[in-house]
């Protein structure tokens, strides 16, 4: 289990800083939203800080009893009312304008890490967990955006507000105003320390929601194998695990930052009192006026509200910045390597196959497939066989060029396939695989998956190739049937007709079948494997079986083992040779004398 690691402060701190860079580089193409906003935001807080002027020379239109002069108290209160329309009014829009800025962030960003991960490498997807993987880009970016969204609608105006109090207070008097100013940070010690702790523990929370999510998924993926072998137990223990690591993170997180506001609010409570007290005592030494006190008094309540706001706003913005650091260690992840610019694109593929000299492996010293040649004729059947791990899929994942091999080459027609667009390419071969993967989408889109623009007539011609037109017509709409998410609602045998059906419709020039008819009933199987007869005339085949009888028609049997090919030939020949694909096949029809004599030891 990958637990959350902690890194050097110092590090830490420049990556925040370079997180940061990156944040304001997507908010570039904003620019001119950005200053509207602004403006908005200045015109908002001036409007709003106006307002105890007005309400200081009411008061000092009060005189005493009997005493109001009533015309210039209706021009203050007309003033107080318009400023708070057009201020409403201003807010309405700038919030309106935050929210245009952060949701088309969050969607530039979201979009681009979800094409870049399309891009990346095959390795890189097998590597991490896709559960994490989602979490990057639904979760982390959600919780960006609401940083990001805070930091518009509150930090441009608790900062304009702060600015434009003091030059208020200046100008009511400057050695009161100095107080407020010296006092004010204490609160910005207090809550930069408190900020510190609360990052780690977001970073962590992060990080461990990752995790989480991605267990949940596995678990989620495989829950019948999960309950066939009564495993419930033993994944709600590690399930337990890396929750209560959540919870501890979450609760740690969550607590730095509730103590950030009354932590500084006791700070502005006592900057207030002092206010008051230094205030109090120039009235009534007649330094200032009652009505110019109250405005004070106004003033400085605004004047420390944004703070507790700003450090809201960086508490979030500390979780905003962890989140978003994960999305960019996806985004700084190396995508597969870019075509050449005079990448060759086959049109027409002939279906001619060669491999020359070819090493690879998955994990560095420890060679998979070393020196492996090849050379398939167009039209010609191949079939691969050997036991379980002994490079068989490895052999698919290099003809497809998800994975590049470490020396020597791969060619089709001629070409090597790293000159080849990778597009032109995959679109050569069709491939069924033994594990199925369908859409959240209806059959009919499933099968015209490779074929978007087929037609209803030639979806349904492939389905009655592959045999899945009869189960097709059960289904509640037909082909309009909505499948649910991976095909759940159906059988294994019934998915896998489906992925047959769209290569029917493709009708690719090169084939790649590996287990194709793994999860099909005898009787179906026997009419798949006469429709690939069709199918495979005139077609470069590559079939991967495990079950030898359903290959002895091909026309080159290559037997691997430990990545070298060890025999190659037809059916005939490599029985007649009596070698490793002959005591692979009379294994499929014997029991092994070593199997055999210890089941009878365990029966005595």
């Amino acid at each position: 289990m990958r637990h959350p690691t902690r890194t050097n402060p110092d590090s830490q701190k420049q990556k925040n800083w370079q997180t940061l860079k990156r944040i304001l580089h997507y908010i570039r193409p904003y620019t001119g939203l950005v200053i509207l906003s602004l403006f908005l935001s200045v015109l908002t807080v001036a409007l709003t800080l106006y307002v105890p002027i007005l309400t200081g020379r009411g008061v000092d239109y009060i005189v005493g009893k009997g005493q109001v002069l009533f015309a210039q108290l209706l021009t203050v209160i007309a003033g107080i009312l318009i400023s708070i329309l057009v201020t409403s009014a201003a807010q309405w829009v700038m919030n309106h304008i935050n929210n245009q800025i952060t949701y088309r962030i969050v969607r530039d960003l979201r979009v681009q890490a979800f094409d870049h991960l399309q891009e990346l490498p095959l390795s890189y997807v097998d590597k991490h967990a896709s559960g994490d993987l989602i979490s990057r880009i639904i979760t982390d970016i959600d919780q960006f955006s609401d940083g990001l969204l805070l930091g518009f609608t509150q930090l441009f105006t608790g900062v304009a507000t702060i600015v434009g109090t003091i030059a208020f207070m200046l100008s009511i008097n400057p050695l009161i105003t100095l107080i407020v100013v010296l006092l004010s940070p204490l609160s910005f010690f207090v809550a930069n320390f408190i900020a510190k702790k609360s990052f780690s523990m977001f970073r962590l929370q992060s990080e461990t929601r990752g995790e989480l999510t991605g267990f949940t998924n596995e678990m989620l993926g495989g829950i019948k194998v999960v309950q066939a072998f009564n495993h419930q137990r033993e994944a709600g223990e590690e399930f337990d695990e890396i929750n209560r690591r959540l919870s501890d993170y979450s609760l740690k997180a969550t607590f730095f930052s509730s103590i950030t506001n009354p932590a500084t609010r006791f700070m502005y409570s006592a900057i207030y009192a002092g206010v008051a007290i230094a205030g109090g005592l120039s009235a009534i030494g007649g330094a200032i006026t009652v009505g110019q006190l109250s405005s004070f008094l106004s003033y400085t309540n605004q004047y420390t509200k944004p703070f507790n706001d700003i450090t809201s706003v960086l508490t979030e913005f500390q979780n905003s910045i962890a989140s978003a650091a994960r999305v960019f260690e996806l985004l700084d992840e190396p995508a597969a390597p870019a075509e050449p610019a005079d990448a060759v694109v086959l049109d027409h593929p002939q279906g001619r196959v060669e491999l020359s000299h070819v090493d690879f492996s998955y994990v560095p010293d420890s060679t998979l497939i070393e020196d492996l040649n090849l050379s398939v004729t167009p039209g010609q059947r191949v079939a691969i066989v050997g036991p379980t791990g002994c490079g068989k899929t490895t052999l698919i994942n290099l003809l497809m060029r998800f994975y590049d091999v470490h020396s020597g080459a791969i060619r089709v027609d001629g070409h090597d396939i790293r000159q080849i667009t990778r597009r032109s390419l995959r679109t050569s071969y069709g491939m069924v695989l033994q594990d199925t993967w369908l859409r959240a989408a209806s059959i009919r889109d499933n099968i015209a998956y490779g074929r978007p623009d087929a037609t209803d007539e030639e979806v349904v011609a492939a389905a009655k190739k592959a045999h899945a037109h009869s189960f097709i017509l059960r289904m509640p709409d037909g082909y309009d049937t909505i499948l649910s998410e991976g095909g759940g609602n159906l059988s294994q045998g019934q998915k896998q007709l489906l992925c047959i059906a769209r290569i029917m419709l493709c009708l690719p020039p090169m084939l790649i079948l590996d287990e194709a008819t793994s999860s099909i009933d005898t009787m179906t199987e026997l009419r798949i494997q006469r429709a690939f007869e069709t199918l495979m005339k005139g077609r470069t085949s590559f079939i991967v079986a495990h079950r030898l009888s359903t290959i002895q028609n091909a026309d080159l049997i290559l037997v691997m083992n430990q990545g070298h090919i060890v025999e190659q030939g037809t059916h005939e020949s490599l029985l007649k040779k009596g070698g490793f694909y002959a005591k692979l096949y009379n294994s499929q029809f014997t029991i092994p004398a070593d199997v055999s004599s210890g089941e009878s030891a365990e029966r005595n």
